[in-house]
């Protein structure tokens, strides 16, 4: 039966729908992906930052990618985990805390495309124009990467939100393992035309400026390595390239954000779309480290032992 109370401050989440025989294995997956994005991410993010000799334009800018899988893993995993020992009834949440949470998930995904865009850009300029790379990419011109990355973001998502707290509720469940943009306007019994236009419009046009980047510059730097006959050039576009391509394309092809957004028009398919939902949160915070460890022999170091020195000490 519906709640329709109007404005109310407490909401609840539905969170999983998972049989008892599954909350258990469920938890520790969650719980243990929750671990390795923590100690992975964190990891690299201290070592990029105290190791001087990595101080380059490619290893600052995926700090930026680190940082940001931790702050979107941390706001969703440990409440979801705590919610699944819960009983349904006591899974509430205050409305503050649920836009906050809204926020940061639509950050998370929206700076993780914006990041990858500015990593693209580094790469073009190390591989097209080798020779002024260390004119172009200054510290001045890193800072105004990092910035523009996180403050698109920061404006297309605050007016996202902003359009959606202005709306007034009747309703206090939300549909979802955790808050979204979605699951908050779904709370209002008002029209949510304009919510609608500009989410899609705002999907549209991330998608399209993130792909749309991708395909000129490595369309450009595919140009520059098949003109050139320097077997040294075309061996590090290869291995740097190869890597930011694959991390795009498991966040936008394997579990993709249009996915989510499209479940949401479906409610027969909401469980399906509760599980993708974690899965975009768990798979590229936790690949991300592993694929750009596997390119950096330095960072490749750092981890195994990190690692291994976690296993001394648990045993």
């Amino acid at each position: 039966m519906e709640n329709y109370t109007y404005n109310s401050f407490t909401l609840q989440l539905e969170g999983l729908n998972v049989s008892k025989d599954s909350v258990y294995p469920v938890f520790l997956f969650i719980f243990f992906s929750y671990l390795f994005i923590i100690v992975a991410n964190v990891g690299i993010a201290v070592y990029v930052f105290i190791d001087k000799n990595i101080h380059q334009p490619m290893y600052l800018l995926f700090s930026n990618l680190a940082v940001n899988d931790i702050l979107g893993s941390s706001i969703i995993l440990p409440r979801l985990l705590i919610d699944m020992l819960r009983p349904p009834s006591e899974r509430l949440i205050s409305y503050y805390e649920c836009v906050a949470q809204a926020f940061t998930i639509h950050m998370f995904s929206t700076t993780a495309r914006t990041v990858l865009m500015i990593m693209a850009f580094d790469r073009y300029v190390a591989i097209c124009n080798p020779l002024r790379y260390a004119a172009i990419m200054t510290n001045k011109m890193l800072v105004k990467l990092t910035v523009s990355a996180w403050g698109v973001a920061f404006v297309l998502v605050g007016i996202l939100l902003g359009l959606t707290i202005r709306l007034n509720r009747c309703r206090t469940m939300i549909r979802s393992p955790y808050c979204d943009n979605a699951g908050l306007f779904k709370l209002s019994c008002e029209s949510v035309f304009i919510n609608n236009m500009y989410g899609l419009t705002f999907t549209a046009v991330l998608y399209t400026g993130s792909i749309g980047s991708m395909v000129l510059t490595y369309t450009k730097i595919t140009v520059v390595c098949l003109i050139s006959k320097n077997k040294s050039l075309n061996s590090k576009a290869l291995k740097t390239c190869s890597t930011h391509l694959v991390v795009y394309l498991i966040l936008i092809h394997c579990c993709s954000g249009m996915c989510i957004i499209i479940l949401h028009r479906f409610p027969e398919y909401a469980e399906s779309r509760k599980f993708i939902t974690i899965l975009y949160v768990i798979i590229p915070s936790s690949l991300n480290p592993i694929i750009y460890g596997m390119q950096s022999k330095e960072i490749r170091k750092f981890l195994s032992n990190l690692f291994q020195s976690k296993r001394v000490l648990s045993s």
